[in-house]
């Protein structure tokens, strides 16, 4: 431990380990298999480049994309690693040379795509080198049933069962209990040790409000955040156009992501979200696995996603540097209609299906729960979260209830009477008596609910709806057009036999700023001194022309987090500076006098 605490210290200018990360480096370095669940921005990149640092030979780490390899061996080499990755993006001259230090021994870490690594010729070259471990990073892809399942994942056992001294160490920040029984079965690692962290990012304040006009809302939620990174998630790409035009028209830097795009416009704008301050990447949920960008304040969700395990990778893409971060969701009834048909409408099989169908219920469930989010959303990694966390919307300003068991009574029967085959808009318009066309082409004038629900207005009805729904009262119709019907436990709830209590429909409310945001505890969080302020701002040009010389992302060079304690400290000489976490002795030695320099400057 003492050997890994000097790497630590030396090569990363970290003190001390964070949670788990000490004993799973120590449980690596001695050459076993381990399982590690631990959540996004908890260091887990750490538990495997240490161990390959300690151990002789070079750590071979897989990787799924080309976006996080290039990030990490980039911030790898600003700490003076020896890291190298080969993919898709190499031309021949330099796969080859990176091919030959490999078998020089001359790496400490080497990235590969799993299609790489599965090639006879990549097989043959670690046939001739010593291999320190393998890390199999993002390893829930593994699971069929995963929200990013690699075919080529499947084939890692190969690793196992032609190396089988070689430790391994597989690592994922989303997994279900499920997902990680699959995981250690498909890569075999039933005997590894398992070590889970807890699943709980407490600097990100979950919020979900619900759909009016989606696009105010996020002009809205934005307008607090300008100059900010983050990432805005839409449903379709035609959405993620228009809504990135719209940011570009309120004066963001606004990019769109999305499979529709050529390949070097999307590469051109990731690129540009990594390297650039203040960049919204505006995209499907096509763009984000394994972003290791650190200063995304927020992720905007502007339709419902998937499932809450990709709700919660998603939104894990915020705060990763520990700092203050916001998860917010805009969601409505129209999105639950468009995903259910979505999954009824797939090729995949009933029992596909039946397990899409279980996650997208669990998700509307944590949408209109009046429990603390936090609770809820842990309960789903099967982590019992013991008090309200203070640091969601639910806890903030816990939800307004009703007792809605005569206007469900009444939404109910509407849909019964009028054949169980039409949408919340018209069951609206039925119930508040609305005069149209429509209404009268079906003679639902005539209905005895016709009109019996006029002291709601449109939009506390369609709450009701959807409420319904998420409370299994309603089912929706999606073979069809979004009809709404009656499940199985409608009756009692139509018999008045089921008391009924919801959320009240509240009137969306501006989002206050973030300067003022206490933690959990009512202590300020990540709020920067007026007089430290310059020398942040100056600290941050410093890093944004080193980072531009040398073409890499401003984050490889120095956290905000760095900046933030150098602005505090203010460091008069290179021991003092030696003391800031983050700045081991090759950055120290590397940009320790201009960082000095630009401290005298601003006095």
């Amino acid at each position: 431990m003492s050997d890994a605490l000097a790497t630590l210290k030396q090569v990363f200018g970290f003190d001390a380990f964070r949670g788990a990360q000490g004993e799973i480096i120590d449980h690596v370095a001695q050459g076993n298999d381990a399982l590690v669940l631990m959540p996004t921005g908890a260091g887990k990149s750490l538990c495997y480049q240490v161990p390959a640092l300690l151990r002789d030979g070079v750590g071979i780490v897989v990787s799924p994309l080309i976006a996080l390899m290039q990030d990490q061996v980039e911030a790898l080499r600003q700490l003076g690693v020896r890291a190298e990755l080969l993919n898709s993006s190499l031309d021949l001259q330099s796969a080859a040379r990176v091919e030959s230090a490999l078998l020089a021994g001359k790496l400490d870490l080497l990235y590969v795509a799993p299609e790489r690594l599965l090639t006879p010729r990549f097989l043959s070259l670690l046939d001739r080198s010593k291999i320190a471990l393998f890390a199999i990073d993002e390893a829930h892809c593994v699971s069929q049933w995963g929200h990013d399942f690699r075919r080529e994942y499947r084939e890692l056992t190969i690793l196992h069962e032609r190396w089988p001294d070689v430790p391994r160490i597989a690592l994922t920040a989303t997994a279900d209990a499920p997902t990680q029984v699959e995981i250690a079965e498909r890569l075999q690692l039933e005997d590894a040790r398992r070590f889970v962290s807890s699943f709980d990012r407490p600097n990100i304040r979950y919020t979900v409000v619900q759909k009016d006009n989606s696009t105010r809302q996020l002009r809205d939620f934005l307008a607090d955040r300008r100059g900010q990174a983050g990432i805005v998630y839409c449903l379709s790409r035609r959405k993620v156009d228009k809504t990135a035009e719209a940011l570009v028209e309120l004066g963001h830097t606004a990019l769109p992501y999305h499979a529709g795009l050529d390949a070097d416009t999307r590469a051109a704008n990731q690129r540009r979200f990594l390297r650039e301050d203040g960049v919204v990447m505006v995209a499907t949920i096509a763009f984000g696995m394994g972003i290791d960008k650190p200063d995304v304040r927020f992720v905007a969700h502007v339709d419902l996603p998937k499932s809450l395990e990709g709700y919660y990778q998603e939104t894990g893409r915020a705060g990763r540097d520990g700092e203050p971060a916001d998860a917010w969701l805009c969601q409505g009834l129209g999105d639950v209609v468009l995903l259910k048909r979505m999954i009824e409408n797939s090729e995949a099989g009933e029992e596909r299906k039946q397990l899409e169908r279980r996650k997208l219920d669990a998700l509307i469930g944590f949408c209109d729960s009046m429990r603390c989010r936090r609770q809820v959303l842990l309960a789903n990694f099967g982590e019992d979260y013991p008090t309200p966390c203070g640091n969601c919307d639910n806890c903030l300003q816990p939800a307004a209830t009703w007792d809605a068991t005569v206007a469900a009574q009444k939404a109910l029967s509407s849909v019964y009477r009028s054949g169980q085959r039409f949408g919340v808009a018209h069951l609206v318009d039925i119930l508040r008596g609305s005069d149209n066309e429509r209404i009268r082409q079906y003679g639902h004038d005539t209905l005895s609910t016709y009109g019996v629900g006029k002291e709601l207005d449109a939009r506390t009805w369609r709450g009701v709806f959807r409420q319904l729904i998420a409370a299994g009262l309603l089912d929706v119709d999606a073979e069809g057009f979004g009809g709404l019907r009656l499940s199985g436990s409608s009756r009692a709830a139509l018999r008045g036999e089921q008391p009924i209590l919801l959320r009240k429909e509240l009137p969306p409310k501006r989002n206050r700023g973030r300067d003022d945001r206490d933690d959990r505890n009512g202590r300020p969080v990540a709020v920067m001194q007026a007089g430290d302020q310059p020398l942040f701002d100056a600290l941050r040009e410093l890093r944004a022309r080193l980072a531009r010389e040398q073409n890499v992302p401003a984050y490889v060079i120095f956290h905000d987090s760095t900046l933030r304690n150098i602005a505090e400290r203010r460091p008069s000489s290179m021991d003092a500076l030696a003391t800031v976490g983050g700045i081991g002795g090759t950055k120290l030695a590397r940009y320790g006098e201009q960082v000095l320099e630009a401290i005298r400057e601003a006095g």
